[in-house]
């Protein structure tokens, strides 16, 4: 490969990864740059270029973890916020489910002494029946 091509990656990055296309783009260019001709002129213009751009990708590098760290922290709050929301929304669920089971329980309760009032008159009519039938046969 010529020192004048630049470098050609494939157009979808990894999706693993947390760079934005724009941070991804700015990494390409700077790898392109370090593989271009030196620029003619003096040995120490060359080496002064060399620094600029170990600093300027030291300088991209700590704004891409600035950027990164602000991603991070937004998706915690977000999390969280979900997780709060979460957490109310069942705690309404539950105080409901616990509200619906009391209103159960005493419909049990009303209809089990119902139950056993209504076996007790069957038992007294059955009793009246018997002597009735003793009555008449």
């Amino acid at each position: 490969m010529l020192l004048h091509e630049a470098v050609q990656f494939p157009s979808s990055p990894v999706h693993q990864t947390m760079l934005t296309q724009s941070d991804i783009e700015d990494l390409f260019s700077l790898i392109n740059k370090s593989i271009d001709r030196p620029s003619p002129g003096s040995g120490s213009q060359g080496s002064n270029r060399t620094v600029y751009s170990s600093e300027e990708r030291k300088l991209r590098r700590m704004q891409s973890n600035r950027e990164s760290a602000r991603r991070s922290r937004y998706r915690k709050k977000k999390h969280l916020e979900n997780l709060t929301s979460q957490l109310k929304r069942l705690r309404i669920q539950n105080r409901f489910l616990k509200n619906r089971l009391a209103s159960t329980m005493h419909q049990h309760l009303l209809l089990s002494l119902h139950n056993d009032h209504l076996k007790s008159e069957a038992i007294a009519h059955m009793a009246t029946l018997s002597d009735l039938c003793g009555i008449l046969f």
